[in-house]
């Protein structure tokens, strides 16, 4: 590890991990209820799984993008971070926060819109928390004398995530200006600034990695920067379609949701491009796996799949159905999750000093069985979504009925998930496995 203070990145991934595993859990808690086997109920109501579920998924990547922030940005600027302390003092407030939340959701202490269930309360200490996490990065970038273009536009992206979760802190009582300042939280994170954490990641990965000259791949991120807020803040609007706004937003949304996939096409084509104009064989196989794996599935998940359902002609029958499911798993897993796993791989050999998570077979084990898991699971959601969707909207059958026909498709759901579930476990044992970071000395630097 080039300086000290990257160690901090270890503690964000192990809670990242952590994290993944509970939200796994719950998962599995209502794919079980939806074949009819809900035993949990009377402890874990559905609508419990499914709240805590969701903000599970969200926690988890926040804090693996801040490991990875963390790593990246100290070594993008060639200097250490200003304060390790105040570092790990966010890290424990992070983890404060989560567990408070998920506490509230499992005790009916509060319920609220989805993906954005947690207080007012706990929504002022994510911003104070965040605060001090850009502020942390933002003195090392002023006080260093280099910076990148990697590390500008990683700060940006985690400065507009900060500032973009504002609007889900709005007050309203009317349902429809709610929904409308909501997206602009969870859509302008997932296929809007998102990205460009992804971008920055993937070519801080790919520079390491391939060896490719800096300067090639950095001009690459300026395009995914210019595709991104072309399609992605206007395509907010295939949120809009159904929730009382203006007939326009039904174009508008059409429209640049179209274009949503060129951003992650852009990804993949430039990631094989690097990849084959590699100059260096780097010993870490696994690390560039997962990383040209998720430049390949964000475009399939986030883009293809995305595209297929947003559209205003089709989207009025497959809204809120198994489809968006589909969508969302493979999307979130393909651009996002694999990142996370991709800057893991890469960074723990150096962090602990210890080659376990390359020089073994069971990391690559764990990169496929996740991938044909998600895949499966992927497959079997769309099968139930189109059923659901002809029984559902098409011959207007009643809900329940349909959700006992298409029942049967979580059985293979679950089964596609036991062995998704065995790929992450595998990866996390060759996390524990690789040991801690090697210097544990915490000091103002």
């Amino acid at each position: 590890m080039k300086f000290k203070s990257q160690q901090i990145s270890y503690y964000f991934f192990s809670l990242s991990l952590l994290l993944l595993s509970l939200q796994l859990v719950y998962g599995l808690i209502m794919a079980f209820a939806h074949l009819g086997f809900d035993v949990l109920h009377n402890i874990i109501p559905f609508n419990v799984a499914r709240a805590t579920h969701n903000n599970l998924l969200l926690v988890w990547l926040l804090s693996g993008f801040m490991g990875a922030a963390y790593y990246i940005i100290p070594e993008e600027v060639n200097r250490e971070l200003v304060s390790l302390p105040l570092a790990f003092l966010q890290f424990f407030a992070l983890v404060v926060v989560g567990v408070t939340a998920l506490l509230g959701f499992n005790f009916n202490w509060w319920e609220g819109r989805k993906f954005l269930e947690i207080p007012r309360i706990l929504d002022y200490l994510v911003v104070v928390d965040v605060l001090l996490f850009l502020l942390l990065l933002g003195l090392t970038i002023l006080k260093s004398k280099t910076r990148t273009t990697t590390s500008l536009i990683l700060y940006f992206a985690l400065f507009s995530t900060a500032l973009l979760y504002l609007p889900g802190m709005i007050d309203t009582t009317n349902q429809t200006v709610d929904s409308f300042w909501r997206w602009w939280v969870v859509h302008l994170w997932v296929e809007g600034v998102w990205e460009l954490i992804l971008g920055s990641m993937l070519a801080f990965l790919l520079i390491k990695l391939t060896g490719v000259d800096r300067e090639i791949l950095e001009k690459w991120l300026y395009i995914i920067i210019g595709l991104t807020f072309l399609s992605g803040v206007l395509g907010t609007g295939h949120h809009y379609y159904w929730i009382g706004t203006p007939d326009y937003w039904l174009f508008v949304g059409g429209f640049f949701s179209s274009l949503e996939p060129l951003a992650f096409l852009g990804i993949t084509i430039y990631s094989i491009f690097v990849y084959n104009k590699r100059v260096i064989e780097h010993p870490n196989r696994i690390a560039l796996t997962w990383t040209i794996g998720c430049s390949i599935l964000s475009f399939f998940g986030a883009g293809v799949l995305g595209f297929v359902h947003t559209l205003p002609i089709i989207n009025i029958y497959t809204h809120g159905t198994l489809i968006t499911a589909m969508h969302g798993h493979m999307a979130f897993w393909g651009a996002y999750a694999m990142i996370v796993f991709a800057t893991i791989s890469y960074t723990l050999p150096i962090i602990t000093n210890n080659k376990f998570i390359y020089n073994n077979n069971i990391s690559k084990y764990s990169f496929w069985a996740a991938n044909i898991g998600i895949f499966g699971m992927v497959v079997f959601f769309g099968l139930a979504g189109i059923v659901q969707v002809y029984l559902e909207r098409i011959l207007d059958l009643d809900f329940f009925i349909v959700r006992d026909q298409i029942s049967i498709f979580f059985l293979f759901i679950i089964m596609s998930a036991l062995l998704f579930i065995t790929g992450i476990a595998s990866f996390i044992f060759a996390f524990i496995k690789s040991g801690l970071p090697k210097t544990t000395k915490f000091e103002k630097i």
